[in-house]
């Protein structure tokens, strides 16, 4: 199974690298799929790519989603 799952854009390093945090987990990834991104910006990172921007609410709705699924499981 595959997961792409939200993070913030926190730093653009260059036009193709960024750094992105995932929940205090800070992680550089490629910014070469997308385009028009900046700081603060929600993408869907898989395997150290930013596959497309995301709606802010929606990125906050799955995050919280994950964090209910993460203490229902004790693992929050």
């Amino acid at each position: 199974m595959c997961l792409a799952i939200p993070a913030q854009l926190v730093e653009i390093q260059n036009a193709d690298t960024g750094v992105v945090d995932l929940s205090g987990v800070r992680k550089e990834v490629s910014l070469s799929l997308v385009e028009d991104v900046r700081v603060g910006d929600y993408v869907i990172v898989h395997v150290g790519y930013a596959l497309q921007k995301l709606d802010p609410e929606e990125a906050e709705k799955t995050l919280r989603m994950f964090a209910e699924l993460g203490a229902a499981e004790g693992t929050a």
